[in-house]
Parts: structure tokens; C-alpha cells; sequence
């Protein structure tokens, strides 16, 4: 194996065509690039350079040498840039994970302050559940994510720390001719003869679940719909209603009124999570996403939550 400082000075012996100059160029004295040219050439298995008067110059076997140690420590060269850039938070791929609803807002509005702060910096996005982002931290696949403890909990995995990022209350869509659109807040027990769209429901506990148990009946109807613009579409039609975190109030179409509820357990906290060694550029996004990433609390004064 050869190594970095041999190429190196093959190299620069080959630009300059001389012992001597390259020993200048270097800071060694001219014995020692002879010396060291000559267990390179002993470990590439013959001369790579023809010894002129005036000189010298690669052979064949020296030209091809060269060819691949210029790419070599060009390579090396560009990785150094690299790290560099990744260290101080200038440059670089950032990963970076989040739950859907967190894509709504919460995320573009940090993601957006983040590129005029670190514009250099590439952002590689994906999105995924809660315990499928921490233990792509974990893992070392992703550098921050954004989760939450909805609904079993905050998820947690070695050398992952998480901070709490906002508070995301639970809200009703409903059709905006309901008879209940108009109010404040909604008890859920007059809500127990409703259909309700739910991904999930009976075969694991959910939120759905646990707070229509609090509040003393049994959904008469479940609509198995997995995506909120699929929940959306059948509130606005009046075939159900359904649970709405507030990060996605400003997705929901004008057909549609947010109302909250006066269970206080229907909320979930969101946190940012980062690795054990965070890049800076990580610690960046978090500092944005505490500082100016929230979304604005739906309100009855905003997307028709309350009145309608």
C-alpha cells in the first residue's frame, strides 16, 4: 500500500522535475526525497523515473502512478473540504426526519429560516413515524428529527436526547353545516353518535379510543381512513369527523371548522431529537426550530376553528 506522502511527493517531484526543487518545495533536504523516491519505486516494483542530466522525468510505469495519485489526493483533498464544512456548519448534507403533521408547518417554516442561515448547507428531508426517526438517529442514518409522544409515548434509543419543541393539541374537524361548528368547545360525549375516521381502531389502544372511553361510549362507527386529506374529503362530504392535531390546522380545507375539546388529555407534546455528537448545522435547525418554527395556535380567528 502506498502511502499519502510517497504520492505526494511523487507528485510534486513530477511537477518540478527535480530532487532538488521538490526537496525546496517540501522542506526536505535532497537525500531524503531520494531516499524516499527510491522505497516508493521498490514498492511499486521498478523505476518511475527516467534520471536525466538535467533532472528527471516519469517513465511509463511512473506516468501511471501519477495518473492515480493526483486523483488520489485530489479525493483526499475534497474530503478534507468536506469535513471541514460539516464541523463548522457552513457546508455539507444535513438529514433530517419528521412525522407528517410536522411537515405541515412546523418544519417548512424552520427548514425556510434555515436556508438563509446556513445556505450552503444541503437539506436531504424524509418523513416517517416517531419510532422509525429515532432509531434512524440512533443508527446514525438521520442528524435531527422532529417527533412526538403521540400515541404510545415518546419513543426513546441510546445516545438520542430529545427537547420539547411545542405542545400540539388534539381538535375536531367537522363540516362547516354541522350543528356544532358554531361552538367554543365541544364536550366529546355529544359527538358519541358520529362516525369517526380513525386509521386504527380496537386492534391496538389510540387516542380515539382512550377518549371516547373517558367521556363514556363506544364510537358507533369507525371509517378506516389512513391519510388527512382522505379524512378531510369524507368531514367536508359529512360522513364523519374526525381528530385533527392543531399542526395540521393549515392544511385543512375551507369546507371544514376546527373545534376544541374539553378533554384535557387530547394533546401530544412534539420534541426535537438529535444524536449524541450533533452536527453544528443540526444544532442550527434545532435553535430555529425552538426559536421560530412553531405554527400559530389555531384559533377561532384563524382557520375557522370555533365559529364558522
Amino acid at each position: 500500500m502506498f502511502e499519502i506522502d510517497a504520492l505526494r511527493l511523487l507528485v510534486t517531484v513530477a511537477g518540478t522535475g527535480s530532487f532538488t526543487r521538490a526537496a525546496a518545495r517540501l522542506n526536505y533536504t535532497q537525500s531524503a526525497v531520494s531516499r524516499r523516491i527510491a522505497t516508493l519505486e521498490q514498492e511499486a516494483g521498478g523505476p518511475l523515473f527516467e534520471r536525466l542530466p538535467r533532472g528527471v522525468r516519469l517513465n511509463p510505469a511512473g506516468r501511471a502512478l501519477h495518473r492515480h495519485a493526483v486523483d488520489v489526493l485530489d479525493r483526499l483533498s475534497r474530503a478534507e473540504q468536506e469535513l471541514a464544512v460539516l464541523h463548522t456548519g457552513d457546508g455539507g448534507l444535513l438529514h433530517v426526519g419528521a412525522f407528517s403533521t410536522a411537515n405541515i408547518s412546523l418544519v417548512p417554516a424552520a427548514l425556510r429560516a434555515f436556508r438563509q442561515a446556513r445556505p450552503a448547507v444541503e437539506v436531504i428531508a424524509v418523513e416517517g413515524r416517531s419510532g422509525t426517526l429515532t432509531a434512524r438517529l440512533a443508527d446514525g442514518a438521520l442528524d435531527l428529527a422532529v417527533v412526538s409522544d403521540y400515541p404510545s409515548g415518546l419513543p426513546s434509543a441510546d445516545g438520542v436526547t430529545t427537547t420539547p419543541l411545542c405542545e400540539d393539541e388534539l381538535l375536531v374537524a367537522l363540516p362547516r353545516d354541522h350543528r356544532l361548528a358554531g361552538a367554543d368547545v365541544i364536550d366529546l360525549g355529544e359527538l358519541r353518535d358520529e362516525a369517526w375516521l380513525q386509521h386504527a381502531y380496537g386492534d391496538r389502544p389510540t387516542v380515539l379510543a382512550d377518549a371516547c372511553a373517558r367521556a363514556g361510549f363506544t364510537p358507533r362507527k369507525i371509517i378506516r381512513i389512513a391519510e388527512w386529506t382522505g379524512k378531510f374529503g369524507y368531514v367536508a362530504a359529512g360522513l364523519g369527523v374526525a381528530l385533527i392535531p392543531s399542526l395540521a390546522a393549515w392544511a385543512v380545507p375551507d369546507g371544514l371548522v376546527l373545534v376544541r375539546l374539553t378533554d384535557p388529555a387530547l394533546r401530544r407534546t412534539v420534541h426535537v431529537a438529535l444524536p449524541a455528537a450533533p452536527l453544528p448545522s443540526a444544532l442550527t435547525l434545532r435553535d430555529l426550530l425552538l426559536d421560530g418554527g412553531r405554527p400559530r395556535s389555531a384559533t377561532p380567528a384563524d382557520r375557522g376553528t370555533g365559529a364558522a
